[in-house]
């Protein structure tokens, strides 16, 4: 006959063995308490990486519609005019003054990072024209991830 020690080892050890096989209470909470430390201290360092991203992503935008609009004035002596906007570099407006030479200058209209649509002020407030997003509170002004980022900059 087999004996049920036998088929398991661990069966034959000691009470007082078999309870230093696995962890006690204590071991898991300071586990725990070493986890939550190390996300307390890590996490914000990454929350402002992807702040950074957007405001990067924001400025790229904003240079490349103004490149769009550098080029729409090459072709048609003017910019877009505040009551045409940014749709002007997709559709050939057809409010006066209406374009002369009008190409395709976007495949299409991007939104700011934070899903609201770029400004867009002829004249502009910093230069002749502006470009410009008002960052995560969509509100003018601000400072850090909420500033306004903008064709100036």
């Amino acid at each position: 006959m087999i004996d049920s020690t036998m088929m398991n080892p661990r069966l034959s050890l000691p009470l007082r063995r078999m309870r230093t096989l696995g962890f006690t209470l204590i071991e898991l909470m300071v586990v725990l308490v070493i986890i939550g430390v190390l996300a307390a201290l890590i996490v914000p360092n990454v929350l402002d990486r992807a702040d950074d991203a957007r405001v990067t992503a924001a400025r790229t935008d904003v240079n490349n519609l103004m490149q769009a609009l550098k080029l729409y004035k090459l072709d048609n002596q003017r910019y877009p005019t505040a009551a045409q906007g940014l749709p002007a570099l997709l559709t050939k407006p057809t409010e006066s003054p209406i374009p002369t030479n009008w190409k395709h200058y976007l495949d299409k209209l991007p939104n700011d990072p934070w899903g609201r649509p770029y400004q867009y002020l002829n004249p502009g407030i910093k230069g002749e024209i502006d470009v410009l997003s008002f960052g995560a509170d969509g509100q003018a002004g601000g400072e850090g991830k909420n500033a306004d980022i903008g064709s100036w900059e």
